[in-house]
């Protein structure tokens, strides 16, 4: 790939040379295997004995497609995976929709269908009274309607949540995860070099949208961008932007955050840098956000808590008087939080939250300081714990005028 053989970082390139240039990601990660799949209802199993669980209902959604392979969306019509002591886990689903389902299951499992004029809740009784399960747990992303009529059809049957278990699960991701969140932040790194490079004075943030969707569509990731953020100037001081049209002018601040998914595993990075010259206060703010997120990412080892990544990143700030706590200026949100199937999963890195860090885990490192009505600087790449520390997926930016490595 060759449109980013110059030197210069900021600007400087056509498009429409770019777009022409741009072609499929050449290294491919090897998709989840059904070993794996087998592995993970194994783990969920373990942890349902060890929390007296007799029972898991997992709806459509990031951890129906974790335990199945089945990448299926939530709607009206109940989608899920009944998963209880022993037996074949038992995959519930309209009729009609058995084809298309077969298709992309990955698991061994018994298939119980219902028509359109049935209580797919009834079902997941019935099954219970089969399995001899007592007590059935919940996916905590559950519809609301979901939950109340399965209290209505359980009896004296409990609902819990099911929370511990999946993010029991699903926190720690393996070798073949990690490969797929490589390849996805990959992507999105260098789609993110290719839009700082074609930046010019009178480009809008929305041509430039479409620009960074086509570019993660062209290299091969699921569904182009999962998601895009891109502002001009002023508008970097709102976290997740403004709505509306902006066009690029000379030494504008510009903010771009965005991500794509490989198989289903997020990409989420952030990177900003000034069109042109930053003032003092800009350089200032952006070296001190560089130091926040360094300083969070060498307080991660396992053992440590989320809330002591978080407090590292805030101490780095507050010595130079900004903050304290979400006080602007100063930081707004908290330093970080999950991803994988999700964009936004446990465990997230805010005070408060004693879980431990443990090897696996994958986490943005954003700790954004934001200057009211003037500016935003936010910095983002993830990491993932090792043994004895932490990894970057990517590499964060090296100065305010190189935002790549």
């Amino acid at each position: 790939m060759s449109p980013l053989n110059s030197q210069r970082q900021i600007g400087g390139l056509d498009m429409a040379t770019v777009r022409a240039e741009l072609q499929r990601w050449p290294a491919t990660s090897a998709p989840i295997s059904r070993y794996e799949y087998g592995q993970r209802l194994h783990r969920a199993r373990l942890l349902m004995r060890e929390l007296g669980i007799d029972a898991v209902l997992i709806t459509a959604g990031a951890s129906l497609r974790y335990f199945t392979g089945i990448a299926w969306g939530a709607s009206e019509r109940l989608v899920g995976l009944l998963i209880t002591a022993r037996g074949n886990p038992i995959v519930i689903c309209p009729t009609f929709e058995v084809g298309s389902l077969q298709c992309v299951l990955r698991i061994e499992a018994d298939l119980r269908l219902w028509e359109e004029h049935e209580s797919p809740h009834a079902l997941v009784v019935q099954a219970l009274q089969e399995r001899f399960a007592g007590n059935l747990a919940l996916d905590p992303t559950a519809a609301y309607t979901v939950a109340t009529r399965l209290v209505d059809a359980l009896g004296e049957r409990r609902l819990t949540d099911a929370s511990a278990i999946i993010d029991g699960c699903r926190m720690r991701k393996s070798v073949a995860e990690l490969a797929l969140m490589q390849q996805a932040t990959a992507m999105t790194l260098y789609v993110q070099r290719l839009a700082a490079a074609v930046l010019h004075e009178g480009i809008s943030n929305h041509e430039l949208v479409r620009f960074i969707d086509d570019g993660h569509r062209t290299l091969g990731a699921d569904n182009g961008s999962t998601f895009c953020i891109v502002q001009f100037g002023q508008a970097t001081a709102y976290p997740h932007g403004i709505p509306g049209e902006q066009r690029l002018q000379r030494d504008d601040l510009v903010l771009i955050d965005t991500g794509c998914a490989v198989q289903g595993y997020n990409s989420d990075i952030t990177r900003c840098y000034a069109f042109g010259l930053p003032d003092a206060q800009q350089a200032k703010i952006w070296s001190l956000e560089q130091a926040a997120q360094r300083a969070a990412f060498e307080a991660v080892r396992p053992g440590v808590t989320c809330e002591a990544v978080d407090a590292a990143a805030r101490a780095v700030i507050e010595r130079v008087g900004l903050g304290p706590d979400y006080r602007l200026p100063g930081i707004p949100h908290r330093t970080g939080h999950g991803c994988g199937l999700s964009i936004h999963e446990t465990p997230y890195l805010v005070r408060g939250n004693r879980t431990v860090l443990q090897s696996g885990m994958c986490c943005s490192n954003e700790p954004m300081i934001v200057v009211p009505d003037h500016f935003g600087i936010r910095l983002e790449d993830h990491f993932h714990v090792t043994e004895d520390g932490a990894a970057w997926f990517t590499e964060p930016s090296p100065a305010f005028d190189q935002p790549f490595a």
